[in-house]
């Protein structure tokens, strides 16, 4: 019977996995329309930071004209998952370069606490409130099969965008993607002094309050103006309290 149990448990989780994936698809196409309508496909230099295990990867090489990815994900886990996607899949798209980082980004240099979530779309640098609804019902349904353990908590370096531009003469960003949850602010803070290179921002920011932050979608917006860059695009993500913005540089 409890054999049974697991097997219902396992069959529930792809189940919600699929509809969420089913979901995400016609989201993301949403998205593609909007930047293929303003012609935002072509792009020289794109920087993924959070490739998690390569979607967004996967949503630019199929969807757009890129030059050149780098993809950053602190997660030791996830980032062989890339090195082996990038081997058996990415391959076939010869005329974009790929470059997978396994580090995250960040308003400082340093070690970080890194928290992976078993359903690892959630893990994040920040501190999780597990007391939140959101959190509860995320784990019961998605990490069912060992109650006690809700993540793993690892160690990773990270660096500032300013830092790595400079150490890797990186004198423009085209596109800049963020999805860290809920350290975007981080990420937009080390990028003081070469803000000005990059043209595009698209970044997720979370209103639930499963993670823990010390800052607020007005500070973010503020950072942005202050730096000469507006709005021009907000989607809400399914069955999320998470947006998705993207912000230009004026001209």
């Amino acid at each position: 019977m409890e054999k049974l149990f697991l097997i219902i448990e396992l069959m529930i989780k792809k189940l919600i996995l699929l509809l969420l994936s089913f979901f995400d698809f016609f989201h993301q196409r949403k998205i593609i329309r909007f930047l293929s309508k303003n012609n935002l496909t072509k792009i020289d230099i794109l920087f993924d930071v959070g490739a998690h295990k390569g979607e967004s990867i996967n949503l630019f090489l199929n969807n757009m004209n890129v030059k050149k990815i780098i993809s950053f994900e602190p997660s030791p886990i996830n980032y062989l998952l890339l090195k082996d996607f990038k081997k058996h899949y990415f391959k076939k798209f010869d005329k974009t370069e790929i470059l997978i980082e396994n580090i995250g980004l960040g308003n400082e240099n340093k070690e970080i606490n890194f928290k992976q979530l078993e359903e690892s779309s959630s893990s994040t640098m920040k501190e999780i409130n597990e007391k939140s609804t959101y959190f509860k019902r995320k784990f019961k349904l998605l990490n069912s099969f060992d109650k006690k353990k809700k993540y793993k908590v690892l160690k990773v370096e990270i660096t500032t965008l300013d830092d790595y531009m400079n150490l890797n003469n990186i004198d423009k960003i085209s596109f800049l993607k963020i999805d860290t949850e809920g350290f975007e602010y981080e990420v937009l803070k080390g990028l003081k002094k070469k803000i000005q290179l990059v043209d595009l921002i698209m970044f997720e920011h979370h209103y639930d309050n499963m993670i823990i932050k010390d800052y607020t979608f007005r500070d973010i917006n503020n950072l942005l103006i202050v730096n000469n860059f507006f709005q021009i695009y907000k989607t809400k993500m399914p069955f999320r309290k998470t947006f998705e913005y993207i912000y230009v540089k004026k001209s």
